[in-house]
């Protein structure tokens, strides 16, 4: 049984179709997509990032977001999201009836004029005109603003905890629905996330309900724990632990989704989510992305024998 200090019951946001594909040159077809989304569905997974309104031109593995957001919007109960970057992006994804549009803004001034070609301050403005014309428009789909490089910058070097405070302040008085927080070049460590969370919740609230951490130097996991213990019970991984940002030298290597939902079912904390179906899948996308590195450990070691899984129902 897990402590009743942690939360019982966690979401994991699978990511590797958009933050996971981006980083890698090969461009899966559309139809792998479509059998990735239905087999992850089958294993449990009801939060899915199915991709990005980008130019084409930019990131070409995710030109056929609306597609696959089309055939995620098929499924019962699964909420699909999508990532934007711009104001033309937004209205793409209220368009085709998003869920929820997740909106990045990087911490480091840095990072944003390289990922976005704008000061945070700039990008703030933005996401006024985009909630605003979510709400002239009358759109249902949510607006998720995600802090990347809350804990530091492969450009920039140290990102001030103030900074982040600022910008999530910010972002919630343009009325963001919800916000996250991202060890986007995996600089965190467990004290460091203890901090920062404890320092935006007062700001934030439940509105804070997301982390995403990368498991570049091994701490991904331990990450995970640290944002556990105060609450947070929504975190992204991406299955295999692919993944990075083209904009962070040196960000690599998302949480692997199946060693999540593992430790967690391990801790007692449901997720909902199948083990055998999700390695079963893995190989898939490892025959997909052949001659791709993907990280992670479940696949190679299997369940302990002192642990049966319990069978979604």
């Amino acid at each position: 049984m897990p402590s009743s200090t942690l939360p019982r019951q966690v979401s994991i946001r699978e990511t590797g179709l958009r933050d996971g594909l981006q980083s890698i040159a090969r461009v899966v077809p559309t139809a792998a997509k479509l059998e990735w989304i239905r087999d992850a569905y089958a294993a449990g997974q009801r939060e899915i990032e199915v991709g990005s309104f980008v130019p084409p031109r930019l990131l070409p593995q995710l030109a056929d977001t609306a597609e696959v957001l089309a055939f995620a919007r098929s499924l019962p109960g699964l909420r699909a999201s999508v990532l934007v970057p711009n104001f033309k992006g937004a209205e793409r994804a209220m368009d085709c009836e998003a869920e929820l549009m997740l909106l990045p803004l990087s911490a480091s001034h840095a990072h944003s004029l390289a990922n976005q070609r704008k000061t945070n301050d700039e990008v703030v403005q933005d996401f006024a005109r985009i909630r605003e014309a979510r709400d002239a428009r009358g759109s249902k789909t949510l607006i998720e603003v995600g802090i990347s490089t809350a804990f530091g910058c492969t450009i920039q070097g140290r990102v001030e905890p103030a900074e982040v405070v600022r910008l999530v302040k910010a972002v919630l008085d343009a009325g963001a629905d919800a916000v996250s927080l991202a060890d986007t070049v995996g600089y965190a460590d467990p004290a460091m996330v203890r901090s920062l969370f404890e320092r935006v919740l007062p700001v934030a609230g439940d509105k804070l309900n997301c982390g995403h951490f990368h498991d570049t130097r091994g701490m991904g996991m331990a990450n995970v724990y640290a944002a556990l213990e105060l609450g947070i019970s929504r975190f992204d991984a991406c299955l295999g632990g692919i993944g990075g940002c083209p904009h962070a030298p040196g960000a690599s290597g998302n949480i692997a989704t199946e060693d999540l939902a593992y430790m967690l079912a391990s801790m007692g904390i449901e997720t909902g989510q199948d083990f055998d179906a999700l390695l079963e899948l893995r190989k898939k996308v490892a025959n997909w992305l052949e001659g791709e590195s993907l990280h992670g450990t479940l696949w190679r070691a299997g369940l302990p024998k002192t642990m049966k899984q319990e069978q979604p129902a």
